[in-house]
């Protein structure tokens, strides 16, 4: 995520925006957890797992609205 984008621009958002730096862990945290029930290392059901790649989704667009935001001003 944010691939292409300045590190120092990502790190001052991660640093001033609370609300980023939440969901920027908590996406990280969701991608982890999904990637391992995927390789199976991690036992979820079918309905769990696609709870929580919805979440993963929702904070990925959150996460981009909010960083487009910030680059606007």
């Amino acid at each position: 995520m944010f691939e292409g984008q300045s590190r120092d621009e990502l790190d001052a958002l991660l640093r001033s925006d609370i609300e980023f730096r939440q969901l920027y862990h908590r996406h990280r945290e969701l991608d982890k957890q999904v990637l391992d029930a995927e390789l199976g290392v991690l036992p979820l059901d079918d309905t769990t797992l696609a709870q929580m790649k919805r979440e993963k989704l929702h904070a990925k667009d959150r996460l981009t609205q909010l960083f487009e935001t910030k680059q606007a001003h």
